[in-house]
């Protein structure tokens, strides 16, 4: 079955820098949609980035610039290397995959059926 583990989470001042990762696994990696979301305590939860086969990327615009997701499809891991980090893009970090999401939708976690169980990221500034 498919799972997505989540790991690099931890607290930085702001300014710095973190990387996660998403180890994925049941299923065909490079061929699947996948992106990191963000939740923060007591909001809902926002599309972050997100990537298909590889190549194909999209940013929400508060994070452009900043983060890079990637992955790794010999190795089945998802990226998100987060640079200049702010106070408030603290939150738990999950990453989700999907076999299909249309292009305008896939910073919509609705649109996601597999998810991870998160990493913790805080921020302080």
């Amino acid at each position: 079955q498919v799972q997505l583990v989540e790991s690099g989470g931890g607290s930085v001042q702001a300014g710095g820098s973190l990387r996660l990762s998403c180890a994925a696994s049941g299923f065909t990696f490079s061929s699947y949609y996948m992106g990191w979301f963000r939740q923060a305590p007591g909001k809902e939860r926002e599309g972050v980035a997100a990537i298909m086969s590889g190549s194909s990327t999209i940013y929400a615009d508060s994070v452009k610039c900043r983060f890079t997701i990637s992955q790794d499809n010999a190795a089945n891991v998802l990226y998100l290397q987060m640079n200049s980090l702010k106070a408030e893009e603290g939150g738990m970090y999950y990453c989700a995959a999907d076999t299909f999401i249309f292009t305008s939708r896939r910073l919509r976690p609705d649109q996601y059926k597999y998810w991870g169980q998160g990493t913790q990221v805080t921020v302080s500034s």
